[in-house]
């Protein structure tokens, strides 16, 4: 189902063509009809999101509305807003409702967008398919028996399927970028420190970044815009300040050197899709872009690097979730545990040293009804990297590698402005295919994950279709703070597309 841009519902508004209250009723009705069928939204908000329509109808009449009145946006589970529950795709925090709201909610909100509900996605951000959700798995509307990607799958998806004019997800290892290319949308990850992550669930704190899932590159513009900037209550933001995003967009790519990485074209990528990302580097070229062969040869570690770095701060994050001071309690557990403890102590003569504690075994208890099989995967991982006698062999030598792996970039980028490969090696593939193959389902991520392990800014524009009907993504990273000419590149790329 086509969906309309903010601009454009901008215009509609102003010239009278529609009202803000009908604009969100047809998303309403939308998402009745279809997501019963994608599971994309957890929550909706039909009746604060028709108010706060009137209220703004009347603002866009009077002169006074915000930059992002008449967007109507989606919110990913694991960014929390006042009084509305987040459960992160947990069943540990199935009950969990916010007691305040992230700071790109308020800055989104302050600007007049209307938040309509909350987006399915992989607990605790943990995945590459949205299948591993308290929630059911998230379906791809363009085949529902395809998955849309993840951890931001109902995210994209939602975008994909008309639902909204955007939505937020956020970016681990690609969480953001790979469902965008799975479903066909626009998916921009900031650089690290960009974008506030006050309010964000933290899945590994020096990867995390929220970010935008749009229909067109301008939207992703006009929400990185609003979003953009310093705040006191995260200590990462930078004070570098935001770049004019919008202007960014009328820049031609006449001049703009375009590395591209043989790394990233090698095993394991599908050949039609890299036959089409080869396509449209040859039709920026016809356009004055200029492409550069570039090595990058720490790009093989990253995969291993990622899942050493992130899970240990899984590991560390996810503690905090023990039944006592957060997260879900075994129901009626610490009586019998303090009945069982001192039976057993009393069946040891007094010899505990081998007895977990009654609060150890509620602990235990909560955590294994709590969380899913893949973050527990992920728990364990993080915390065998981190335990005594190998913290040095696998997470120290990950740090020194992640070091590397930022190094190439650096060097990548004294010759060129950007550097493209594809999104994803697959288009979207079928619910239940990879989930007893971990191994596999990592290597989705391949091509999205260093720009997490470097903190630079990636995005992703579609490409066209497959054979298969699926949509193609098609990449593009930059260095540090300039996400300016990602927007250049996916212009151009939007802009050509539709002639391939």
């Amino acid at each position: 189902m086509k969906n309309i841009d903010i601009r454009t519902t901008q215009l509609d508004v102003a010239k009278g063509r529609a009202s803000l209250q009908e604009i969100v009723q047809l998303y309403l009705s939308r998402i009745r009809e279809k997501n019963e069928e994608l599971n994309l939204f957890t929550q909706t908000y039909p009746d604060e999101a028709l108010e706060k329509a009137s209220l703004i109808q009347k603002k866009l009449e009077n002169g006074t509305a915000g930059k992002l009145a008449g967007a109507v946006i989606g919110m990913k589970e694991a960014i929390v807003q006042k009084g509305k529950t987040a459960t992160a795709g947990s069943r540990m925090l199935s009950t969990f409702k916010s007691v305040y709201s992230a700071t790109v909610v308020e800055k989104l909100e302050a600007e007049d967008a209307i938040i309509i509900g909350r987006m399915n996605m992989d607990e605790f951000a943990m995945g590459s398919s949205n299948e591993n959700s308290a929630h059911g798995p998230a379906r791809n509307p363009h085949n529902s028996t395809m998955v849309p990607g993840g951890s931001s799958g109902g995210s994209a998806a939602a975008v994909a399927a008309g639902m909204c004019h955007a939505t937020l997800g956020s970016d681990t290892g690609g969480s953001i970028r790979q469902p965008a290319s799975l479903c066909g949308v626009v998916g921009l990850k900031p650089t690290y420190g960009r974008v506030s992550r006050y309010g964000l669930i933290a899945y590994a704190s020096s990867f995390d970044c929220i970010g935008p899932l749009t229909t067109n590159v301008e939207d992703a513009a006009r929400l990185l815009q609003v979003m953009a900037g310093r705040d006191a209550r995260d200590s990462t933001t930078s004070t570098i300040a935001a770049g004019d995003y919008i202007s960014a967009l009328d820049e031609s790519v006449e001049g703009l050197k375009i590395g591209v990485p043989s790394q990233y074209f090698g095993d394991g990528l599908d050949p039609e899709i890299k036959e089409r990302i080869e396509t449209v580097i040859q039709e920026l070229e016809n356009k004055g872009a200029v492409p550069v062969p570039i090595d990058m040869p720490s790009t093989p570690f990253a995969i291993a690097t990622y899942y050493i770095l992130a899970t240990a701060e899984a590991s560390s994050n996810l503690a905090r979730y023990d039944g006592i001071r957060f997260g879900h309690r075994a129901q009626n557990k610490l009586k019998e545990a303090l009945i069982a403890e001192k039976k057993a102590i009393e069946a040891a003569n007094g010899d505990i040293s081998t007895l977990d504690s009654a609060l150890v075994r509620l602990y235990k208890q909560s955590r294994t009804e709590g969380f899913g099989t893949e973050v527990k995967r992920r728990i364990m991982l993080g915390t065998y990297v981190l335990s005594a006698g190998y913290y040095d062999a696998y997470y120290g030598k990950a740090q020194r590698i992640r070091r590397m792996i930022q190094d190439d970039f650096t060097s990548a980028f004294k010759k060129v402005d950007v550097l493209v490969s594809p999104t994803s090696p697959t288009t979207a593939f079928e619910l239940g295919a990879k989930t007893d193959d971990p191994l596999q389902m990592y290597l989705s991520d391949i091509y999205t994950i260093s720009a997490n392990l470097a903190g630079i800014p990636g995005i992703s524009v579609p490409a066209g279709f497959h054979s298969n009907g699926l949509p193609i993504g098609i990449q593009f990273t930059a260095p540090h703070f300039n996400e300016s000419v990602l927007f250049r590149a996916g212009k151009a790329v939007e802009s050509l597309i539709s002639d391939l």
